[in-house]
């Protein structure tokens, strides 16, 4: 007589396999949200105390005594005007933002929807723009702006920069995917490409639009190289520029640098946590994968 195993309770263990993974996935995301905030922590710890507690041997985790006097200090800085640098790279930032969508989506949109014989050649040849370093036209692009007479303006932060291959490929990708009956709608009431682009792909666009307005922002605001040149005269820095006078080869103010960049990281951080929801469906919107 043979006895007959008791069948397995699959479910429970499918149950026992899901949280244990759950469990794995949460202590896996845990630890990169540690990793990511580390130097955040790093940046404030260093802000609220004093050089030789910064740069001592025995590491404290938060300050012995809290320097609130910090936080005004890189106001008072008569080397370096803070306050102005923070409100240059707020304008440089917002204008950069606001002409690189209007530029961009325009573009992206003729070659989109307009019919044109050569509109995949000229895709092409924006695609190819982003295969060429930086570096090979930082010097004519100084070239040319200091020929304007543009250094030590908005105009030489601020235009140069106005035109992105890698957004207007953002925007042809979104565009295609874009619902071409309102469109056709909009023609049918007698609008043309200019007025469906405003009036109806505009509106019915705001979470792809606010996602590479964020992307344009955060990379407008943390633009160093450019402004570095052509902002020559201390009232035309930008707070990255700002942030690097701190720092010469007689003196390094630890937590001067700590302070001033805790500072100017706080309208990113507030950008960012305001705007990620629309940021991550902007970018699932372009239908690029992986």
């Amino acid at each position: 007589m043979t006895t007959s195993t008791p069948p397995v309770d699959r479910p429970r263990r499918a149950r026992r396999g899901s949280v244990i993974g759950n469990a794995g996935l949460y202590i896996a995301v845990g630890i990169a949200a540690l990793l990511f905030l580390l130097p955040f922590y790093l940046i404030v710890r260093n802000s609220l105390m004093q050089d030789p507690e910064i740069t001592g041997e025995n590491w404290k985790w938060f300050p012995s005594h809290i320097q609130w006097g910090n936080i005004t200090e890189p106001f008072h800085d008569a080397s370096v005007d803070f306050g102005r640098s923070l409100i240059n790279s707020a304008i440089v930032a917002v204008l950069t933002t606001a002409g690189t969508l209007l530029v961009c989506s325009l573009a992206a949109y003729g070659l989109a929807r307009i019919p044109y014989k050569h509109a995949n050649k000229v895709f092409y040849a924006v695609l190819a723009t982003l295969m060429v370093p930086t570096a090979v036209t930082f010097v004519p692009s100084f070239v040319l702006v200091s020929s304007l007479g543009w250094v030590d303006s908005y105009r030489g932060l601020i235009i140069p920069g106005l035109f992105s291959g890698f957004t207007c490929f953002l925007f042809r990708q979104y565009f295609l995917g874009f619902p071409k009956e309102l469109e056709e709608a909009a023609r049918v009431d007698g609008l043309g490409y200019w007025g469906a682009y405003w009036r109806v792909v505009v509106p019915n666009s705001l979470n792809f639009f606010t996602a590479m307005a964020t992307i344009t922002f955060i990379s407008g605001w943390n633009s160093f190289l450019w402004p570095l040149v052509i902002g020559q005269d201390p009232s035309s820095w930008t707070v990255q520029v700002a942030l690097s006078s701190y720092m010469t080869n007689q003196t390094v103010n630890y937590h001067l640098i700590f302070m001033a960049t805790a500072i100017s990281i706080l309208p990113l951080v507030f950008v960012f946590l305001f705007l990620q929801r629309w940021l991550v469906q902007g970018i699932a919107q372009t239908g690029i994968k992986g």
